[in-house]
């Protein structure tokens, strides 16, 4: 409310803080946490995205490293559609995927592409070795003039009996604007979370901390994400299912996440 207040008086008397407003934001500012579009944003848009794990082991995409493509758009209503799909390529050249689609929709907010949205998701995925989910997601961000915010907690539940009852990933980014369209702050994902306090029978729990940049061109077809940072364990056991889909590598050690997003609408 308070940063809602101030910035009333800034946009009759800055002129760059009007040109903030009716630029369409980044539909995609953040790496790890998904945010929903509203009926001011960019209608749909198309994301390659592509990242580095140090000290990675095991299929190469299959473990929070590889190539992924996505689809990003407003069904009206205050529902927005995402859908993606990984590739990996197996240690005798064999290629793999993995494919993933949600529908969210903001129970609060969601009409403007300014102040508080809360979202409710379902969807599903099938990952690398075949095995399908089920997802529930729900996310929460707030969008100022110069700066943005944005959260997710995503539950999974996978129809295999080595996988864990439910899968609990969370993620959070910040973002205030450092010059022109570039926005620069943090993000933080903490995956497999359950493992804090039951048995998770996929490698434990994992927390990453870093920087993350969003930069949009001017005509606000083409932005650019990226962030990444140090990747730990909170819990540790053995892990069972590399093959599941993971935002970070199932070994520790440094993680780096990079995306391109293309806007598909005139």
């Amino acid at each position: 409310m308070i940063p809602f207040m101030m910035g009333i008086p800034a946009f009759g008397q800055i002129p760059e803080m009007n040109d903030l407003v009716i630029l369409k934001r980044a539909p995609a500012p953040f790496m790890f946490s998904r945010t929903t579009l509203t009926p001011e944003d960019l209608k749909w848009t198309m994301d390659y995205s592509t990242s580095y794990g140090e000290r990675v082991s095991g299929p190469f995409g299959n473990e929070g490293v590889g190539q992924q493509v996505g689809i990003k758009g407003y069904l009206g209503k205050q529902f927005t559609f995402y859908a993606n799909a990984a590739f990996g390529f197996t240690s005798d050249n064999a290629v793999t995927s993995s494919q993933q689609a949600e529908i969210i929709r903001d129970i609060i907010g969601g009409k403007k592409n300014q102040g508080l949205r809360l979202g409710i998701g379902l969807g599903a995925n099938k990952d690398f070795s075949n095995i399908g989910s089920i997802l529930s997601r729900v996310t929460i961000s707030y969008d100022a003039p110069r700066w943005k915010a944005g959260g997710n907690v995503l539950f999974e539940k996978a129809f295999a009996a080595n996988r864990d009852k439910i899968d609990i990933i969370t993620s959070v980014g910040f973002h205030h604007i450092l010059l022109g369209k570039l926005y620069g702050g943090f993000e933080a994902v903490g995956q497999d979370l359950e493992g804090l306090w039951s048995n998770e029978v996929e490698g434990g729990a994992k927390i990453l901390v870093g920087p993350s940049l969003n930069m949009t061109t001017n005509n606000s077809r083409i932005s650019f994400s990226l962030s990444g940072g140090p990747v730990f364990y909170a819990s540790r056991n053995q892990v069972t299912n590399p093959d599941a889909i993971r935002e970070l590598p199932s070994q520790s050690g440094l993680t780096l996440r990079a995306k391109v997003t293309f806007n598909l609408a005139q």
